[in-house]
């Protein structure tokens, strides 16, 4: 495995597997690396012949900089799963490689990045897709890899490729997005690089936000999406420590609202909670139909 700290070494790494003819598969990730992110390295590895992990710390998706300030940062473990993992390259460029200038270009995809995270964090998912997009370039994978407890980030990111398709760009007309499942623990909390920041207390309460997701399921057979929807957010603020900063039931396919059961072939309930004293942001979802 060969870690990488510069975008011309990188290129000049997948140029030299594009004349090999090599399946090329991108992890991107912000590092703290956990069962989730492996599951997605395994994936890629499967699925490809050279798999590529990016670990940057992207500061651009960051609205509230005391939360960037205290993100975990833990490259020297992170390097040492990725190759049990059997990654072939890690690039783990500085700020400066990335951003030599501010990146001024703006994303937009509504209601996809203006609904749940978009709204309360204002600039987070433009950040995301500075950052994804300059991978994507830089790389130019074959397949790109995604945890589904981030499913609003998939689905900008999904837009954000077909938006770059129609503007004839090659890259994006060869590249597969693929979501994979979340990784839990045992006890159901999804996995997350933000569950380290969780004091023992904290981490305690905290598998209660899936508890009543999961909850919510056989109470939606029997109820309305605007019912479901209170129950889930009563059964998590009923948790001392718990907070829900916002619940919604959404059509899976465009994430907007919706008031009934068949108003869409797909829906997910997406939340964030805040747990703790600090608070800890944390996000998770679930399917219904």
């Amino acid at each position: 495995m060969e870690i990488i700290k510069s975008i011309q070494e990188l290129k000049a790494r997948v140029s030299a597997l594009r004349n090999s003819h090599k399946t090329v598969g991108l992890v991107p990730t912000m590092g703290a690396l956990h069962a989730g992110h492996a599951s997605l390295v395994s994936q890629s590895v499967e699925e490809n012949d050279v798999t590529i992990v990016s670990v940057f710390v992207n500061p651009t998706q960051f609205n509230d900089k005391k939360d960037l300030e205290v993100y975990p940062r833990t490259l020297e473990a992170d390097c040492a799963l990725l190759e049990t993992l059997g990654t072939d390259y890690v690039f783990a460029p500085s700020v400066e490689e990335v951003y030599p200038e501010p990146d001024t270009r703006r994303f937009s995809y509504p209601p996809t990045d203006t609904v749940m995270e978009g709204a309360f964090r204002p600039g987070h998912f433009n950040g995301v897709c500075q950052i994804v997009s300059k991978l994507f370039m830089f790389v130019e994978p074959d397949r790109s890899y995604f945890g589904e407890k981030d499913f609003q980030q998939i689905a900008v990111i999904c837009a954000m490729v077909a938006d770059y398709q129609s503007q004839g760009a090659e890259w994006a007309k060869r590249l597969k997005i693929r979501p994979c499942p979340i990784i839990r623990e045992e006890d159901g909390l999804a996995l997350s690089s933000r569950n380290t920041l969780l004091a023992a207390n904290e981490r305690a309460i905290a598998p209660n936000i899936y508890k009543a997701l999961k909850g919510s399921i056989d109470y939606s057979r029997t109820h309305t999406v605007d019912e479901t929807k209170q129950y889930v957010i009563n059964q998590i603020n009923a948790v001392d420590g718990l907070e829900v900063q916002y619940y919604d039931i959404v059509n899976a396919a465009t994430l907007a609202s919706v008031t009934t059961w068949d108003d869409a072939e797909h829906i997910q309930g997406c939340i964030t909670v805040f747990c703790g004293a600090t608070p800890i942001r944390l996000i998770d979802n679930i399917n219904y139909k």
